[in-house]
């Protein structure tokens, strides 16, 4: 049966608004709340920026039911992967087991103002594997003394241990990370614009990486992107605080300044057609179905904005849900 989530995102929303919206959606009858990381927002105009791993302990005791999951973090350079197994335990301790460690490669918005480098995929990949590892062994009870090329350990143990497993995830767009999460993650987190590229460049690769490797096929986590607005001027101030999401070199921009300038350089109608705008039920399930139908994932997030986001979330669940949870 799919799971749906709902995604709170730190970029747009202020830490203690995320909380009601996590309250919310638990209210609504949603799984799960996929909750993003970030050091900058996509501009500088909106949006805001919390310190996700606090506004998750506090969406832990404000929850009773569901599912609580980075969406995602980067256990690379502002943070060695035995801080973030530690943050993971902790936050699944307070969740009472309900919380699942999404993590990813990055982008330079979160690293370069810190000072850290920003190097290319295949360092990072080299990065993020090593990193699985040791969190994986960390979160698993061990008292690890790792020696990588990346990252080192001296007898490092959690004392404060998850009450149970605690679900790796990992971000892939393309076939080498794909390859990577099967091999050494449970499940993967993809953003979904064309199901059948989705399915060609994860979905394929990752299971045939996890037969590789002799390991069950990763859980597939798909997300998709809408605007909830019922005309384009609508949609775009519900954007404003993801307009730069979508700007050119966002990978490697630093200043969110940078990114504003970038996508108001663009008109209007080229960046909102990269999101899916939806003015009403028939439009949201339209949208998300595929997910279900096509994609066959096991967890659907609904990365979603709107101007009224709280009215947004009270019509998700009894409205959308029910249609979809038939589907699936």
């Amino acid at each position: 049966m799919t799971r749906f989530y709902y995604f709170c995102g730190h970029e747009q929303w202020q830490p203690e608004t995320l909380v009601r919206h996590a309250v919310l959606a638990e209210q609504a009858g949603f799984d799960g709340v996929l909750v993003s990381e970030h050091f900058h927002p996509w501009v500088d105009d909106h949006g805001a920026a919390g310190f996700a791993f606090s506004t998750l302990g506090a969406i832990a005791q404000a929850t009773e039911r569901v599912q609580i999951a980075t969406g995602v973090t980067t256990p690379l350079f502002r943070f060695h992967p035995g801080v973030v197994a530690q943050a993971a335990a902790t936050i699944d301790r307070l969740s009472g087991g309900r919380f699942e460690l999404g993590v990813g490669t990055g982008e330079n918005l979160n690293e370069g103002p810190l000072g850290y480098p920003f190097p290319a995929y295949a360092e990072r990949a080299a990065r993020m594997r090593e990193a699985l590892e040791i969190m994986r062994r960390l979160l698993d009870g061990e008292k690890l003394t790792f020696d990588g090329d990346w990252y080192r350990t001296d007898r490092a143990r959690l004392y404060s241990p998850p009450p149970g497993p605690v679900p790796l995830l990992m971000a892939a767009g393309g076939p080498k990370s794909a390859a990577l999460a099967a091999e050494k993650a449970e499940g993967i987190i993809t953003s979904v614009k064309v199901p059948d590229e989705t399915f060609e460049r994860v979905i394929a690769p990752a299971r045939e990486a996890a037969d590789a490797a002799g390991r069950p096929a990763p859980r597939i986590l798909a997300t998709r992107w809408s605007i909830h607005a019922a005309d384009e001027d609508g949609a775009w101030e519900a954007l404003l605080a993801w307009r730069g999401l979508r700007a050119p070199g966002r990978l490697e921009a630093v200043d969110p300044a940078e990114l504003r300038e970038r996508a108001d350089a663009l008109p209007r109608s080229e960046v909102l057609e990269r999101y899916s705008l939806v003015a009403g039920t028939d439009d949201i399930v339209a949208t998300y179905r595929e997910l279900i139908t096509d994609v066959h994932a096991d967890t659907v997030a609904m990365q979603m904005t709107s101007l009224d986001q709280e009215g947004l979330i009270a019509m998700l669940g009894s409205e959308v849900l029910p249609r979809l949870r038939a589907l699936g």
